[in-house]
């Protein structure tokens, strides 16, 4: 089908009417016969890229699959996730990365890339199938055994120097768990002793931030860091850059508002790790964040089965959703950030440390038809049960975040139309 999408706002700036011809590439004229999209009032961005995406299947697909993740992405406004490899069996082989690969080609909403692991099992002792991953057809670039640190440092530069081959990059969860161990669960500091919670101090994320960052310079090749949560973490980023070494960093939209005060109820929807951190950290983060220290905005949406949150708050599963509402958290802890430099964030920059040359592209005659439409004046009040995802854990329900979107088009497909699923077959649960 092709499109003509009429009045849009590009970036925030003037308006343009788009068009898309039924190969889903943006074209110069109007293709005949095309479907008319309003979108007076609407900004089009390049559609969104999440680098750090848990969709659960195989293995857990009582909290989330391929589809409901995907159908959670598109009414979020993104085009393409990048699925992480904590899945059971873990995404370790060519074959496992494959087959995830397949599963988000079938469920047609979004580009599904999966993330590879780093060391078989996530055991943190022995590569993973890394150049048998890449060369399968799945394609794989991004590694990471997020959810757990690569701590041992000959793994780490081991893995580093093997993607330098082919220009793939280790995404790492900086946890060293001699300073965090797995009962770790609130920031350190006076509130996580007066509430009795292990404590998972900031030291902890600035050591392996640190070391990663001498480990890239010395192999020469690329290292991410993954959902970067304290003001030291940016400081080492930011000499890091300056020293010219090949790191990337990402931060949640979960860190860009919430703080460790909401761990005094005891709610375990906001037992997250890294954990939630004090005012200072979150300001240093959003700062990073504009002047460019900090890369890209990447969900870390974490869906949990309820049985699997419902517990003692130190006895609670890790993680909280994130993918439909990460535009409006952006846009609600940042509300002077630029359109331009929201889609740098949250589009251009993740697809390009990704490596998917189809996405975060300009929307302009030539490159494919993947884009997002939002209306930047609306406000919406999020209903954790009106979500896609299988999983409840939201720690946005109840409250009003700026900005809503509103169509969602995917290789030239409309999959969101009026903030809903469009596609013909999907559905919400």
């Amino acid at each position: 089908m092709s499109l003509v999408i009429k009045g849009a706002s590009l970036l925030g700036e003037g308006t343009t009417d788009l068009f898309i011809d039924d190969t889903g590439t943006f074209v110069d004229a109007a293709p005949s016969g095309a479907e008319t999209v309003d979108a007076d009032g609407l900004v089009a961005l390049p559609g969104l890229v999440d680098l750090h995406t848990h969709l659960r299947e195989p293995g857990r697909e009582d909290a989330e699959t391929i589809l409901t993740g995907s159908q959670a992405a598109a009414l979020g406004g993104y085009t393409a996730v990048l699925a992480m490899a904590n899945t059971s069996p873990v995404t370790d082989t060519a074959e496992a990365a494959t087959r995830v690969w397949e599963l988000g080609r079938e469920a047609g909403l979004v580009h599904v890339q999966p993330v590879g692991a780093v060391t078989r099992g996530l055991a943190g002792e022995e590569l993973a199938e890394l150049g048998l991953m890449h060369r399968s057809r799945a394609g794989v670039t991004v590694f990471s055994d997020d959810g757990k640190c690569v701590h041992d440092a000959r793994v780490m530069r081991r893995a580093l120097e093997y993607v330098k081959a082919f220009g793939g990059v280790v995404s790492q969860h900086s946890q060293d768990p001699s300073l965090a161990g797995p009962a770790a669960c609130c920031h350190e500091g006076e509130l996580s002793g007066r509430l009795g919670l292990p404590g998972w101090p900031g030291i902890a994320e600035e050591v392996i931030v640190a070391r990663d960052v001498m480990l890239a310079r010395h192999t020469g090749s690329r290292v991410h860091v993954a959902h970067v949560s304290t003001a030291g973490s940016v400081e080492v980023l930011r000499w890091a850059k300056a020293q010219g070494i090949d790191v990337t960093a990402e931060v949640t939209p979960h860190h860009l508002l919430l703080t460790t005060d909401l761990l005094v109820g005891y709610d375990p929807t906001y037992k997250v790790n890294p954990p939630l951190r004090p005012q200072e950290d979150v300001e240093a983060l959003r700062a990073a964040l504009v002047d460019g220290t900090i890369d890209a905005v990447a969900t870390d949406h974490a869906p949990h089965a309820r049985h699997d949150k419902e517990h003692a708050f130190v006895d609670a599963a890790f993680g909280m959703l994130g993918i439909e509402t990460a535009l409006g958290v952006v846009r609600t802890a940042l509300p002077d950030l630029s359109w331009a430099d929201v889609a740098r964030v949250m589009s251009v920059t993740p697809a390009r440390i990704a490596g998917l040359a189809a996405q975060g592209r300009p929307l302009a005659p030539g490159n494919p038809a993947n884009l997002v439409l939002v209306d930047p004046d609306a406000s919406v009040t999020v209903d954790r049960d009106a979500s896609a995802s299988l999983s409840r854990n939201n720690p946005w329900h109840g409250r009003s975040l700026s900005s809503r979107v509103v169509h969602t088009v995917y290789a030239g497909r409309v999959t969101v139309r009026d903030g809903a699923l469009a596609q013909a077959g999907a559905h919400s649960s």
